[in-house]
């Protein structure tokens, strides 16, 4: 990843969302974008795909979308922020985004975090990372 251009972090609400077809929708032009994530995207949107019993129906698609994400390992870099303290209180995987977000910006990367999900949101917001209008 290179400074410079905005970076889209893709929480799993969004993706979720697109493939499963929820009505709720990200602008087109979003699509376009660098979109990024870490590896726990990969496992949320699995997770979800085999809780509703969807494996074989969503597969396809599945792959689809997530070959559009550059999705991120946790080093131990990441980690390590996310065992420190956040400015409001987080859910565990939320603190595990935020770390990876927090990752990426302290190496240059202007990111937005494109999320339906108000509680990651205001974690975003209390640490001062833009929130990608959706």
């Amino acid at each position: 990843m290179s400074p410079g251009r905005i970076v889209i972090y893709l929480d799993s609400s969004v993706a979720l969302a697109h493939l499963f077809g929820e009505g709720r929708f990200p602008p087109p032009l979003m699509w376009r974008e660098r979109l990024v994530s870490s590896r726990l995207l990969q496992y949320e949107l699995w997770n979800r795909v085999h809780a509703r019993a969807l494996t074989h129906s969503y597969a396809g698609e599945a792959r689809v979308l997530l070959a559009h994400i550059s999705l991120l390992d946790f080093g131990p870099e990441v980690l390590a922020r996310a065992l420190e303290p956040f400015p409001v209180s987080v859910r565990s995987l939320d603190g595990l985004h935020l770390a990876t977000i927090e990752f990426l910006r302290a190496r240059g990367e202007d990111i937005e975090l494109a999320s339906y999900d108000r509680r990651l949101v205001a974690g975003a917001q209390a640490l001062g990372i833009a929130i990608y209008p959706l």
